[in-house]
């Protein structure tokens, strides 16, 4: 599983990469630059669009010319066509103090999103973290943002099973993920437990789960992914040439290539690729993301 460099993008913080096969695209973000990435697959091109906030998660919609994204302070709406955008009635009242960070669309079509003490600046510089402040949120069309958990430090991968039964979510600043049962007809969640965690290697961000039901799981400060069991057990472990790996994304004609952002935050000299956006053929199928819905 060979990591290839197909966009030298250069992102202070590559994040929320999202697959949209209907239109052989990924979307991913830079955080600190307020940037949205566009990549044609078949073209091999890129455009980029300039927001006003940090830009940190990405969902496809069941309209498929719009995108569901979160900015540092609020939800909206977002045409890559056009570049018209549509505030939604989910903002944060603590925001600058509190953002956004990682979100995701779960199997009932709303949206999952947990928050943080800021760590970007108004110019998009890089600020401490604070310990604790996070929530974990769901949001449904139509109505206000529901906390769901407390406490958190980073809230980073938010990922489903196949069979819709279990929820992984994880606290990079506690080096753990957790899993969840989740109700596939309610769309509720139990009792987190221990799913991973205290691995050596970096902290864990953003993650994929496979046709499987493995999760393919990102580590910033760990220059790798790691494939893990659904039993919690190491299944193998991909070296990616960026010290700080922060979300992927299964694409491709087949979901089979594995989409890979990084982050050229306080990167070493030698890490020259760091900020990249690579790609691997797995062998393996992903399962395709889910939408929200704005019916």
């Amino acid at each position: 599983m060979e990591p290839i460099c197909i966009v030298p993008a250069g992102d202070i913080c590559g994040e929320a990469a999202t697959w949209d096969a209907s239109a052989n695209r990924l979307y991913w973000s830079d955080i600190n630059r307020f940037l949205l990435h566009v990549y044609d697959a078949g073209s091999r091109s890129t455009r980029t669009h300039i927001l006003d906030e940090p830009v940190v998660a990405i969902s496809l919609t069941d309209r498929p010319e719009l995108l569901l994204v979160a900015l540092g302070s609020q939800l909206i709406l977002f045409n890559p066509a056009s570049g018209a955008r549509q505030s939604l009635p989910a903002k944060l009242d603590s925001w600058p103090d509190i953002r956004f960070n990682d979100g995701r669309s779960d199997p009932l079509s709303g949206f999952w999103i947990g928050t943080m003490g800021n760590n970007v600046g108004p110019n998009g510089e890089v600020l401490p973290v604070t310990e604790g402040r996070g929530v974990l949120y769901r949001y449904r069309n139509g109505h206000a943002l529901e906390v769901i958990e407390t406490g958190i430090g980073i809230p980073n991968t938010l990922c489903w099973s196949p069979d819709s039964r279990r929820f992984y979510f994880g606290d990079s600043l506690k080096n753990e993920i957790r899993v969840y049962n989740y109700d596939p007809q309610s769309g509720d969640i139990g009792a987190g437990v221990s799913f991973f965690s205290g691995f050596e290697r970096g902290l864990p961000d953003g993650s994929a789960m496979d046709s499987q039901g493995y999760l393919w799981n990102c580590r910033y400060g760990g220059g790798c992914v790691v494939r893990i069991a659904p039993n919690g057990k190491i299944d193998k472990v991909i070296e990616i040439p960026a010290e700080n790996v922060t979300t992927c994304t299964f694409g491709g004609s087949d979901l089979t290539t594995l989409y890979i952002t990084t982050a050229a935050a306080e990167r070493a000299p030698e890490d020259r690729l760091a900020g990249s956006l690579f790609a691997i053929e797995t062998g393996i199928r992903g399962m395709p993301e889910n939408r929200f819905s704005l019916r």
